[in-house]
């Protein structure tokens, strides 16, 4: 997830008017090109792509493997690989592009990444195991609508009445989709407790891109992404210690070894890529609606994958989700 973002939901809470992609996605953004559909916007329906089958993988890899240790091992394969490609590009740009941060704000960007990239992956995962993942997509869909909030708690942010609306709209979809969990039954592999964790795990990440938005001014998104998904792995690896000390590596099949470069390497870096380069070219707010695409991708994918037959609970829930986010960032 971002997780998927995750991965990829804080778009569009900056208190600049959404000049600047929040959280992981916070590359520089110059000026947008009104250009007709090309390149860029396959990359991000690819990108949109990657992030809704990677919660069917992600599902499908914690039962090969223990939920911790699985998703301990693609984090470290995703935070080793931004901080390659971070520190490449920092070499191939020269001393007049941005590099990397001073100390002091990498400490900072380090310590917020055990927050947003830590506990966050911990909820996740945990809440992953115990839901289905169509659930845990149209879940995290919401987590514009939780930023948005917590923006205009803190006064970084004015909500248009509109907004409001979407806000209202994504909770009571929120609320559909793990009402629909409570009543589905075992038989179904719903469950409210999970349906809740990852709902954690979204607040987990509102707060990290609220606290995140200073250094999104002055620390490239790559840089930003490669310390924060560091930062994130700290936490992640301790907790997930005794899980990773019981697991017999060498028997682990190579399907779950697949899983796990799928969604470390590809959904937490690859796709990354994607949306840097649609900020650069399109614009945050642009790209941004792209992501829209990822739960009904996630929701398909599931169906067809993992057997998890929509319901009308969804149905309602999704309808509601994506009206709200598309009112909240309109």
């Amino acid at each position: 997830m971002l997780s998927p973002l995750r991965d990829e939901v804080a778009a569009t809470s900056s208190p600049a008017p959404r000049a600047t992609r929040i959280a992981e996605h916070a590359a520089p953004v110059g000026t947008p090109t009104h250009q007709r559909f090309g390149l860029t916007d396959l990359s991000l329906v690819l990108m949109a792509l990657i992030w809704g089958v990677n919660f069917s993988v992600v599902k499908w890899g914690a039962t090969a493997l223990a939920p911790l240790s699985y998703n301990a091992v693609r984090v470290a394969l995703a935070a080793s690989s931004l901080v390659l490609v971070a520190q490449f590009w920092t070499w191939r740009a020269g001393p007049v592009a941005s590099g990397w941060p001073a100390p002091r704000d990498a400490l900072a960007l380090v310590g917020l990444g055990t927050l947003g990239n830590g506990l966050y992956q911990i909820f996740f995962i945990e809440g992953l195991s115990r839901t289905r993942a169509s659930d845990a997509a149209l879940v995290i869909a919401s987590t514009p609508a939780f930023i948005a909030l917590l923006g205009r708690m803190r006064g970084t942010e004015r909500i248009a009445p509109r907004a409001v609306g979407g806000i209202v709209l994504s909770i009571l979809g929120i609320g559909l989709v793990v009402l629909g969990s409570a009543h589905a039954g075992a038989a179904k592999q719903a469950s409210l407790i999970g349906d809740l964790l990852i709902l954690s795990g979204c607040m987990c990440w509102a707060v990290f891109t609220i606290l995140l938005q200073p250094y999104t001014h002055r620390v490239s998104g790559l840089h930003l992404s490669a310390l924060t998904m560091a930062g994130g792995l700290l936490p992640l690896v301790v907790v997930a210690l005794p899980s990773l000390a019981a697991t017999a590596w060498t028997r682990v099949p190579p399907s779950a070894w697949g899983a796990i470069a799928y969604s470390g390497f590809g959904a937490l870096v690859l796709a990354y890529l994607f949306w840097y380069r649609g900020v650069r070219v399109l614009g945050p707010t642009r790209t941004a609606m792209y992501s829209n695409l990822q739960p009904v991708f996630a929701v398909i994918v599931a169906w067809l994958s993992l057997g998890e037959t929509p319901t009308p609970w969804q149905g309602a829930g999704a309808a509601a989700i994506i009206t709200g986010l598309l009112l909240t960032r309109a």
